[in-house]
């Protein structure tokens, strides 16, 4: 048995790259960028009013003129006027090009205007109220940078240089596997011996979260049809996800089929409460990576947070950041485990506060709808205090 940090290093030095391909606009969100998106012209591309009102040249303001002839009307849209006397002015609408020989906008709230002139009621700043061309970034600038995950800003972002499409990191081919003979599909009256499928189910919720649509498959508790079964698989896609079959028991056959398999045990066995069963390995001929996962719930749902997100993530190139909370209470573990326990957040006055979810052990389903995360406790012989930071794995992204 190796420690937390032991296990979460040798997960994170198993990391694949998966290329890349191209998807359509809108289709990106969620997506990790594959290349720099670099400005295909000046940012804004002119000088572009910010108000609604008139264009003037300032010098005129200079020669004590403070009534001006309005020539016309520009919108936005309209390509670029000039004055034919900079004496004059053009009304000039928000977000429309000022006129060659304009250097001030002058918005109507500052403005009387009668009888075809505008005259001015309050003073004026050369250059005010224009978004000048290039202000923002120039052509050629990088924009977007590589391993960005794309949202709806960066959507707007490529939308404004014209890419319709774009290159980002390929998503890895998952399949989702549940063990057991005691499991049966969720449209089905379980008998008392028997439960309904639900860890393989919020896995494949978990990755759709990723963008990753996986294949669910079952396996029954038996040797042979377990490594027919496997054998196609670990051929067929990159990451293999198991619940279950990795513990001690006469029918956790899962260990035992991978080693036949050639799939290289990396470990199995974490000291860490809940998923202390967790195997992990990796079929070197077909770059497949195996974590399989006790089959109780909380552990599994901890472990595919703790290890396989990041993992995921650092594959991409689209590292974790680690997030610290502060605990509501005092809290032991003096235990020889790393111990995650599952916590409900509070943002106090821009400070995040944990406070613990009662559950009944790595069974208990149905605390985890109660939780935001787990806070992750070393092991140590001073308790922690209240008030203290302590690591926090987020299990809902608005936590």
């Amino acid at each position: 048995m190796i420690t937390y940090d032991e296990a979460y290093n040798k997960v994170m030095s198993q990391t694949l790259e998966f290329g890349t391909e191209s998807v359509a606009l809108l289709q990106g969100i969620g997506r990790i960028l594959a290349d720099e998106v670099r400005a295909d012209r000046d940012f804004p591309p002119f000088d572009r009013a910010t108000k609604d009102g008139i264009a003037i040249q300032y010098a005129t303001i200079e020669k004590g003129i403070e009534s001006f002839k309005i020539e016309g009307v520009i919108s936005a849209g309209m390509p670029q006027r000039k004055l034919s006397d900079t004496h004059n002015c053009m009304e000039i609408m928000t977000g429309a090009v000022v006129p060659e020989n304009a250097d001030t906008v002058i918005m109507y709230e500052h403005l009387n205007i009668k009888d075809g002139y505008a005259t001015l009621n309050t003073s004026v700043v050369k250059g005010q109220d224009i978004h000048y061309k290039g202000s923002d970034v120039i052509s050629g600038s990088v924009l977007l940078k590589k391993n960005k995950l794309i949202g709806a800003a960066e959507i707007g972002v490529l939308a404004a240089v014209g890419k319709s499409g774009f290159l980002v990191k390929k998503l890895p081919k998952v399949c989702v596997i549940s063990t057991g003979n005691e499991l049966v599909e969720v449209s089905e009256q379980p008998l008392p011996h028997q439960i309904r499928k639900s860890n393989v189910l919020s896995l494949y919720a978990a990755l759709q979260k990723e963008n990753i649509e996986p294949k669910l498959i079952h396996l029954r508790d038996d040797r042979e049809s377990i490594k027919k079964e496997l054998i196609h698989i670990l051929k067929t896609y990159d990451v293999v996800l198991l619940s279950g079959g990795v513990s001690r028991g006469k029918f956790d056959f899962i260990p035992e089929v991978m080693e036949t398999l050639e799939v290289k045990k990396v470990f199995h066995r974490v000291a860490q409460r809940p998923g202390k069963p967790f195997w992990f390995g990796a079929q070197e001929s077909y770059k497949t990576v195996v974590f399989s996962f006790p089959g109780n719930p909380v552990s599994t749902y901890a472990n595919y947070h703790i290890y396989f997100l990041p993992w995921l993530r650092k594959s991409l190139g689209h590292g974790s950041i680690e997030k610290h909370v502060l605990i509501e209470k005092a809290i032991s573990n003096t235990t020889s485990l790393t111990r995650f326990v599952q916590v409900k957040t509070q943002n106090k006055k821009g400070v995040i506060w944990a406070m613990e979810v009662r559950e009944n052990g790595s069974g208990d389903l149905t605390s985890l709808a109660n939780s935001d995360g787990f806070i992750c406790l070393r092991p140590r012989e001073k308790a922690y205090k209240k008030g203290e930071s302590v690591p926090f794995i987020s299990t809902n992204p608005q936590a």
